[in-house]
């Protein structure tokens, strides 16, 4: 265990509740300013890890090994979990209630390897390890975080990761000599370049910010989570200098999406505003409610208009389009017809799966191309994913997963009787949903932002597994 403060340490303080609550735990700045500002312990270097490893990418040269690279962002999890298992001390009486599902998820998996249409035995066997990889922080995270000041500081670690990563995407684009890594993925065609490319200021061509990442675009990712924790952080009772940096995260991640182009992510950043918004109404925290809608509102704007400065007018243009247009016919017209493709035709051709690694990273690292029965299958969205993998169990097994844990979070968001809880319950609950609704536009069950999800799934659980709740 990493700390043990508990409520009647000096570094908590009562607070008094508007609702009516009494004792409730709040960390105070003075406390935060006497723990140490690195990270420290084996999860709190997971989260950077999640960033660093990636980053390598970033390294002239590095291409030659991004299949080790890209693999061990994921090697860290099983590392967690054999911690984890072998610690016979570590706490694991409080299950996840996503648990069981997923235990049914591996054991299905398992058994496709030995479908005749599973493109190889080794591609099986990493698609197998790739869902495991993904959804096993939420068995050994919970033992490993124990007290909220742990969750706090994860998300902090978060924050800057992520904060740092769109503040690179930003340069990218302003400077791209400087900034822009030397290499891109070797996997991109010169078609796929041009198709990530829009025209600047000038007419100058801009290539769409990878961050620190080498796949155009990528920044996306990291500037949604930095969005929504920047404005959460910054309405805490923290020194002004602290929050004034995570207000800058936040209008960096903003900005970064924008100059991406990528429209979805946008829309989901949104919606997760939207949904810590919901739980401030439901907590009756209109003060709060009112700070945090105003500073988002401000982040949307400055962003976007700071953003169109760097990135000419086609971001302006591009993300007009959100209100111009039918938003039914967006969509189907960007992913709508791959969602509308898999239900209609995977389902009833596979109804218990395609074989494993018909599509995806794991097709293109270790799949068998010889295998003429076992030819690639495009896949954009993640229910077209699993039906591809396991048909309609593993769709439903993983949907069942993901709703037992949507509502867990919720019910803690409610429930928990210090008001700090709700608050911080309620900021995981507002960045998995936002994973959630990216279902329908990527496949994030297949990726390190899946990895993320459950991660924060598992920490949030262990935080707040024996914290008192309201009566």
């Amino acid at each position: 265990m990493m700390y043990d403060a508990r409520p009647d340490d000096p570094s908590w303080r009562a607070a008094p509740d508007p609702d009516g609550d009494e004792h409730d735990p709040e960390i105070t700045d003075e406390a935060l300013d006497r723990e140490p500002a690195l990270p420290q312990g084996f999860l709190e270097w997971f989260v950077v890890s999640q960033t660093v490893i990636p980053a390598m990418l970033y390294l002239p040269g590095s291409q030659a090994y991004r299949l080790p690279l890209r693999v061990g962002a994921y090697v860290v999890a099983f590392i967690g979990f054999a911690i984890w298992w072998f610690d016979r001390s570590a706490p694991n009486d409080d299950r996840h209630p996503s648990q069981r599902w997923l235990a049914l998820v591996l054991l299905y998996l398992t058994l496709m390897i030995f479908h005749p249409l599973t493109s190889s035995l080794l591609a099986g066997v990493a698609q197998t390890l790739l869902y495991a990889a993904i959804f096993l922080p939420v068995f050994w995270a919970p033992a490993f975080v124990t007290e909220p000041r742990q969750l706090v500081r994860l998300l902090a670690i978060l924050l800057v990761c992520n904060g740092i990563n769109s503040m690179v995407g930003v340069l990218q684009v302003y400077d791209p000599e400087r900034f822009m890594p030397s290499q891109l993925s070797l996997a991109l065609s010169r078609t796929a370049l041009a198709a990530a490319t829009y025209i600047g200021p000038d007419g100058r061509p801009i290539l769409r910010p990878p961050g620190l990442f080498d796949t155009p675009g990528a920044v996306c990712g990291p500037g949604t989570v930095a969005a929504l924790l920047g404005l959460v952080f910054a309405l805490e009772k923290f020194a002004w200098w602290k929050r004034a940096i995570a207000l800058m995260f936040s209008l960096a991640g903003i900005s970064a999406i924008y100059l991406s182009h990528v429209r979805a992510n946008f829309v989901v950043t949104l919606g997760m505003m939207a949904v810590y918004a919901a739980a401030l109404l439901f907590q009756n925290q209109k003060a709060r409610l009112t700070a945090f809608a105003s500073l988002g509102a401000g982040v949307v704007v400055v962003g976007l208009t700071a953003s169109t400065v760097i990135g000419g007018e086609s971001i302006r243009q591009r993300f007009s389009t959100l209100l111009a247009e039918d938003p039914r016919s967006l969509y189907y017209a960007s992913r709508g017809q791959q969602l509308e493709t898999g239900f209609a035709e995977l389902a009833s051709q596979y109804p218990f799966g395609a074989g494993l690694a018909r599509w995806g990273m794991m097709r293109g690292y270790f799949g068998d191309r010889s295998n003429l029965e076992s030819t690639e299958i495009w896949a954009e969205v993640q229910p077209s994913g699993w039906l591809l993998d396991g048909g309609l169990v593993l769709l439903g097994l993983y949907s069942l997963a993901l709703a037992f844990a949507a509502w867990y979070e919720w019910r803690l968001a409610m429930s928990l009787a210090a008001q700090e809880d709700r608050f911080w319950a309620a900021t995981v609950a507002a960045v998995n949903i936002g994973t959630l609704a990216l279902v329908f536009s990527f496949v994030p069950f297949i990726t390190q932002v899946g990895l993320q999800y459950w991660f924060l799934e598992g920490a949030l659980h262990g935080a707040m597994t024996r914290r008192p709740r309201r009566t």
